[in-house]
């Protein structure tokens, strides 16, 4: 629930509070007509401290004001002309305040969320579900926060504790000069004549010792101080390896887990705005403690000491350098990945990004980015750190980008778009394993220095699996490979380790997940569409979905063996389903006309309890990426019994032709759609609407689609053809005698768009027709179809 909604729902001291967070400095009419907008802005991403961090406040000012604006000019009536008055007012008050200043800004509307997120969280119960998914984000995001303000703090400590040691060093340097001086004037001394030296010397010793224990005093005293701040600097460490690891192994990783499901269709992974301002946080801070502990060290070697302090400030140069470079290295990620189904000779993009790049000054030196295809087994031995002598699994042209800083966003990354795949070297398969399911990388690897060639690092990272294909038919098989990765890898695998087998409800909410992505649909899976799968993928005739929750489904049962009695597999079928409904079925779908998920059986079961014409649109059993009517009639074989009818499936190139919409508009005989809605109702605001009149004397033709035996409202039992719709059988739709020479006025199917011969289809039709010619004639023509 947004912030606001429940602020409002304060009361008593806690609505004073609140209502005292607002003014002149930021009215409260903007926080309640744009609370949806300041709510979902990246106000955390904006380093206060950071005075180049302007540009982004500026930024967000003048969204600000924009969103105002147009807020204002959408005011109708008689109240929204005063409103539209007031919210224009404000406008030009926020910009004449912050223009100048427009950090402010971003640090008033902080520490008013803040404050209303507090207020809130006192006066919700922490136990109620919706304030503690709410609080769980921003209880993160403080405690990350908070961290980073103890960090700044100790940091500051150190800082002036170095300072301290070093004006103290300098002192008993001086002094101890002083006492160099006092002993080369007692040297001096034997030069003198005996009455003078005994003058003098007493005077010389007394302040020799004086000096003397004051220079043993003060050493113990540095060496303490000394101890002290490597104590102190290991206190630091210690806290910023664990705000790295929050911050890389959690919310990076975190990040990552979302771009992969991203790629199944989840949600998107979100921006790395709030992760790079945390992680060049890490990085000034950490830059800051190791220029203290190098400081540190001059002192020592500058005034040596002896005691533990020299091995101490070794282990704390080490660690601070182990720090950086885990989060150098980690923070060179993939933004944008390459597709995942990479197809030879096709261009495709990638977009390297460096995190921390900006803030290390890495761009005054872009360095180069290079991308290398690699196989499974590579990229094992290079996360061994094995010497894999540079091989390579294939050649990708236009391989090589330098890393651009953008001065607006502070990012500074490398945009790969023209990529091509040349070859690709595939290795020895085992067993089963066909071409899509061998896994590859994009390995994208660079080199840099830091700190003025300080420290140099080379840093790599790997894409997400690709597969690789040659052709458009092994893209449904591909996609197979990748869904079952990405919906199931574990983190920190050994690549490219999934398991062969995951339990039923874990592999529906990732076909759910593709299917909604697909067809780019609110409207998922129901439990009802789940367990006619399952019933599809385990051969089963139960109804309860609690009897699959615990079974499991292999990678062989998803896309390697066929399912009984047909020639695809389980994935092959529902990726059928859903390039049909994506292409054609989708407003049918989100419109919730088309039951889809049920089988014949289960049709007739349905409709045979309805009236005559009541029908449903169910996906076809037998047939890849096909779609049927069922629908109850009278039996013409027997006067006054029904039955239920099963149209030849419909596929893509049906509907090419011609719309379901419009399919089902030409067939009188359907009246209802399961259960009751007239047809009309649900369908007419899609038929194609009616042909104009003639021009320059021509008629256009129209193709309509008529089903012999019921071209008429009663069709006559005694017809020749009757015989033809036996129970079960499938009518096929023809087209009109009267219509046929509409034909003349569409494209050749065998083209694409563009005119081109299309092998795709070429090669499906040669397919069919070889299939046709295989089987006997009995089977083509008298068999069921569904």
């Amino acid at each position: 629930m947004a912030v606001w909604i429940q602020a409002q729902q304060l009361q008593g001291d806690a609505l004073h509070q609140m209502q005292s967070l607002y003014g002149q400095h930021f009215p409260i009419e903007v926080r309640h007509y744009l609370s949806q907008w300041i709510e979902g802005q990246l106000w955390d991403a904006v380093d206060l401290e950071n005075p180049q961090e302007e540009f982004k406040a500026k930024r967000l000012l003048d969204s600000l004001i924009q969103e105002l604006q147009n807020k204002a000019e959408h005011q109708v009536g008689e109240d929204g002309f005063l409103l539209k008055i007031k919210l224009g007012h404000y406008a030009s008050q926020l910009k004449s305040t912050y223009d100048r200043c427009p950090l402010e800004l971003v640090r008033c509307i902080k520490h008013i969320l803040y404050t209303e997120q507090r207020l809130v969280r006192e006066a919700t119960n922490s136990s109620s579900p919706v304030g503690g998914m709410m609080d769980s984000m921003s209880q993160k995001y403080q405690q990350i926060n908070q961290a980073f303000e103890e960090l700044r703090l100790m940091t500051q400590d150190t800082e002036n504790d170095l300072r301290k040691l070093q004006h103290n060093q300098e002192y008993f340097i001086i002094q101890y000069q002083e006492s160099l001086r006092i002993q080369a004037q007692l040297t001096s001394l034997a030069t003198l004549p005996p009455a003078d030296r005994q003058l003098r010397e007493p005077t010389l010793l007394s302040k020799r010792a004086t000096v003397e224990a004051w220079l043993t005093r003060e050493a113990n005293t540095l060496q303490k101080y000394r101890l002290d701040l490597a104590e102190k600097h290991q206190k630091t460490l210690q806290l910023l390896r664990k705000q790295q690891t929050i911050i890389l192994d959690d919310e990076l990783i975190q990040w990552k887990r979302r771009q992969q499901l991203a790629g199944n269709g989840g949600p998107p992974e979100g921006g790395l705005d709030i992760l790079q301002s945390w992680c060049e946080k890490l990085a000034e801070t950490i830059w800051q403690n190791r220029q203290q502990i190098r400081r540190a060290e001059h002192l020592r070697q500058q005034l040596p000491i002896p005691g533990p302090i020299e091995e101490l400030l070794s282990e704390l140069n080490s660690t601070i350098t182990d720090i950086i470079s885990a989060l150098v290295t980690s923070t060179f990620i993939i933004e944008k990945q390459p597709p995942q189904v990479l197809k030879t000779q096709t261009k495709f993009a990638a977009t390297v990004r460096l995190l921390v790049g900006g803030k290390l000054n890495v761009h005054m030196n872009p360095p180069q980015v290079k991308a290398t295809i690699i196989s499974e087994q590579q990229a094992k031995a290079l996360l061994k750190n094995e010497n894999t002598r540079n091989d390579s699994s294939g050649e990708i042209l236009n391989n090589n980008c330098v890393m651009e800083y953008h001065q607006t966003t502070g990012t500074l990354s490398a945009h790969f778009r023209n990529m091509s795949l040349k070859r690709i070297k595939r290795s020895d398969r085992r067993g089963a394993e066909s071409v899509t399911e061998e896994k590859f990388t994009i390995l994208f690897e660079s080199q840099f220095s830091v700190g003025g060639n300080e420290l140099g690092f080379q840093v790599k990272t790997l894409s997400l699996p690709v597969v690789v294909i040659v052709h458009g038919s092994q893209d449904n098989n591909a996609t197979a490979t990748v869904l079952w990765d990405n919906a199931f890898a574990e983190p920190g695998r050994v690549p490219f380790l999934v398991p062969d087998k995951v339990l039923w409800p874990q592999l529906c909410d990732a076909i759910n997940m593709k299917y909604k992505a697909e067809v780019q649909s609110n409207r998922g899976l129901s439990e009802e569409n789940l367990v006619f799968l399952a019933q599809k993928a385990f051969s089963s005739s139960s109804n309860n979905p609690d009897d699959y929750r615990n079974m499991t489904m292999t990678w062989s049962q998803f896309n390697r063996e066929s399912l009984p009695g047909r020639n695809f597999t389980f994935w092959q079928w529902f990726d059928g389903v859903m390039e049909l409904t994506k292409k054609h079925l989708k407003p049918h779908w989100n419109d919730g006309a088309i039951l889809g998920f049920v089988n014949k059986q289960q049709a007739q079961d349905m409709l045979m309890s309805k009236p005559n014409g009541t029908f449903l649109l169910r996906f076809s059993d037998s047939e890849i990426g096909g779609i049927t009517i069922a629908w109850v009639a009278e039996n013409p074989n027997k006067a006054g019994e029904r039955m239920v009818w099963n149209l030849m499936p419909y596929t893509t190139k049906d509907f090419s032709i011609r719309s379901l919409a419009d399919r089902i508009s030409d067939l009188n005989h359907l009246l209802f759609l399961y259960p009751d809605r007239p047809k009309d109702e649900v369908f007419s605001k899609y038929y194609t609407p009616p042909l104009s009149k003639a021009v320059d004397g021509y008629v256009k033709p129209q193709i309509k689609q008529v089903v012999p035996e019921f071209a008429t409202a009663n069709p006559d039992p005694t017809s020749a053809n009757a015989t033809y719709m036996d129970h079960g059988a499938s009518p096929a739709p023809v087209i009109h005698p009267h219509t046929y020479g509409t034909f003349s006025t569409m494209g050749d199917s065998m083209l694409d768009a563009d005119g081109d011969f299309d092998l795709d289809d070429t090669m499906d039709v040669a397919r069919h027709v070889e299939e046709l010619l295989r089987r006997p004639v009995e089977s083509q023509w008298g068999g069921q179809q569904s």
